[in-house]
């Protein structure tokens, strides 16, 4: 007997009336990529398929499998036309998988933020049960207004869930399901699991996820980009962490504040750290100049080869407003926080597969009196590193941003806030952690004090 195969189906067929474009929602981006692809790249990452079904617009094939061309490497990924409703599309992905399918898990493409805990426990329970829905709680009192404008009933919120997908399957159970409802004349389901109730059959669900949105309208694509920016240090991954033993990583502004601790937090994992800064004791260098770094980052690789990584951690502010500040004050802020951290991301050879880390500041989201080109640069450095993550996916770049930290720049300019201060090495301690693994970049990683963060949950 062949063995059973598990295989998933990617909806990408609508049109997306609701959005207001002529560009289904799907093909809109998001950071610079298009929504399905996060909902693919969730599929393929999380290796519990043999093959992905992307059931498509006609008008769309050509596109699609052009774009999805890179990720034939990792798996089998068939491209197929979808139908005109939902439910025909779902049926034609059905047959597309064959009948060595034992599961199948079916997907909104617009769903892009889909964790792979969802599609476990979904692909699990559909082995256990034959059928299994995701839903989440709804925060929001029920309403049943059959006759509007009046109400007929506001049921108990608690015996009510919102779904969301995937929907998973016995490939034969759903199959049969959608055989049913043609066989009845249904042709405009727009759920699956309804298809199996409406045979009579159980369907159970698995817990899914405030941040697995479906993008319908232009606020839900505001609201994915904000979850953008903290989805991809909240996913889990099944990797075993990265040692850090033995690999060289430059620090710039090693000698002081966060550098030094990061550098401390380096070195008790066995790594060997090469600190840049004017008061570096091997490694001096005015990190301003072009032409000094430049030719700091070609010894260090004469004599040691690419790097694993690179983490910018200087910094510069002058807290005035801006008609106290003389040009030499603007300037020397632009270049540390700003040109420095270019100059070394441009000269310094990485590894593929290593690391750049820059590090910003909380201020960055919105301008701050009295320090505006402080906050300015730090958004700049945001800015500028989701670029490059963009120009160089052989290496892993991202941005920290931690929100006030102990160090001499903060306490200098503000010496009231000895109590709500983040401290080094917490922020060293999130660097290490994101160096261990290997699968994160072009994000904006926020750190902050632990009591705040449970205290806003």
């Amino acid at each position: 007997m062949a063995q059973q195969k598990t295989k998933a189906i990617l909806l990408m067929a609508g049109q997306g009336a609701r959005f207001g474009s002529p560009v289904p929602k799907q093909f809109h981006r998001l950071s610079g990529k298009k929504i399905y692809e996060y909902a693919l790249s969730e599929l393929i990452s999380s290796q519990l398929f043999d093959e992905i079904i992307v059931v498509c617009s006609p008008t769309w094939v050509d596109t699609v499998t052009k774009e999805i061309a890179p990720y034939l490497q990792k798996i089998a990924i068939k491209i197929i036309k979808g139908g005109i409703t939902r439910q025909e599309s779902s049926l034609l992905g059905l047959l597309a998988c064959g009948p060595e399918t034992d599961v199948v898990l079916i997907h909104d493409a617009v769903r892009p933020f889909v964790a792979q805990e969802i599609l476990k426990e979904n692909i699990e329970g559909a082995r256990a049960h034959g059928a299994i829905d995701t839903c989440i709680p709804s925060s929001d009192a029920i309403v049943y207004a059959p006759h509007p404008p009046f109400i007929d009933i506001i049921p108990r919120r608690s015996k009510y869930l919102r779904g969301q997908t995937p929907q998973t399957f016995s490939y034969p159970l759903i199959l049969w399901a959608h055989r049913l409802a043609q066989e009845n004349g249904l042709s405009d389901s727009s759920d699956d699991c309804s298809l199996v109730l409406r045979t009579g059959n159980p369907v159970h669900f698995a817990w899914g996820d405030e941040k697995n949105i479906k993008i319908t309208t232009e606020l839900d694509l505001f609201l994915a980009e904000q979850i953008l920016r903290i989805w991809p240090q909240n996913r889990k991954t099944s990797h075993s962490p990265i040692s850090l033993k033995g690999k060289r990583y430059v620090v710039t502004g090693g000698t002081g504040g966060l550098g030094k601790a990061i550098c401390s937090s380096l070195e008790k994992e066995g790594a060997h750290v090469l600190s840049l800064s004017t008061t570096s004791l091997h490694y001096p260098v005015d990190l301003t100049s072009f032409g000094a770094v430049e030719q700091i980052f070609q010894t260090i690789y004469a004599k040691h080869g690419p790097l694993d990584g690179l983490i910018n951690s200087v910094g510069l502010l002058k807290f005035n407003p801006l008609s106290a500040l003389s040009d030499q004050e603007i300037g020397a802020q632009l270049d540390a926080n700003l040109k420095s951290l270019i100059y070394c991301c441009k000269c310094a050879r990485i590894k593929e597969g290593g690391h750049m880390i820059n590090i910003a500041s909380s201020s960055y989201s919105r301008g701050r009196g009295h320090f505006a080109i402080y906050s300015s640069t730090k958004a700049a450095v945001v800015n500028f590193t989701q670029g490059l993550a963009e120009e160089r996916p052989e290496i892993l770049i991202n941005v920290i941003v931690p929100q006030r930290a102990r160090t001499a720049l903060r306490q200098n300019n503000f010496p009231e806030e000895e109590d709500s201060l983040l401290e080094p090495k917490d922020v060293a301690h999130e660097i290490l952690a994101l160096l261990k693994r290997g699968d994160i970049t072009g994000a904006i990683i926020d750190v902050r004090k632990k009591w705040e963060q449970k205290s806003e949950t």
